[in-house]
């Protein structure tokens, strides 16, 4: 090793990137790579969302229609098959909480639980949610359990 082979260590040094707009004896002066004229010359520009060259924006030609229902209420629907499940697994006995729901990830905390009739429920269970179809409540209690709104 020699004065003629030293060099600093591997990622010891960056390299600087280019000096724009220091004049024009630098070679990157005038535009300053930016081109001529136009909104992206301009210091300050930033490409708005959806924005298209000035031609008429995807989501203003598209057409608006219907109605959004500001006060409608969400249910997370459940099937009676999915309670037996529970019961098959051995995750709940005899009693299904709105609690013992969202612990097995049926539902989140902040959900509306609505139980619905899809499946065959074999076991009696005491179930409480917020809504029961007509086909889950008589599902429940025609397997000698009970279905109790909260």
């Amino acid at each position: 090793m020699n004065l003629s082979n030293l060099k600093p260590a591997d990622g010891a040094t960056n390299r600087a990137g280019k000096r724009v707009g220091r004049g024009q004896g630098s070679g990157k002066g005038g535009t300053a790579t930016r081109g001529h004229k136009g909104a992206k010359s301009r210091s300050g520009y930033s490409k708005k969302i959806g924005f298209e060259g000035g031609q008429m924006p995807l989501q203003r030609r598209v057409p608006k229609f219907g109605f959004t229902n500001i006060n409608r209420v969400e249910y997370k629907g459940i099937n009676v098959e999915k309670l037996q499940e529970l019961v098959d697994n051995k995750k709940v006995k005899d009693v299904v909480t709105f609690e013992a729901l969202v612990d097995n990830g049926l539902a989140k905390s902040k959900d509306l639980v609505k139980i619905l009739g899809g499946g065959e429920l074999k076991a009696s269970l005491k179930v409480s949610a917020h809504k029961f179809t007509a086909s889950a409540k008589a599902a429940i209690e025609a397997a000698g359990g009970e279905a109790i709104n909260l």
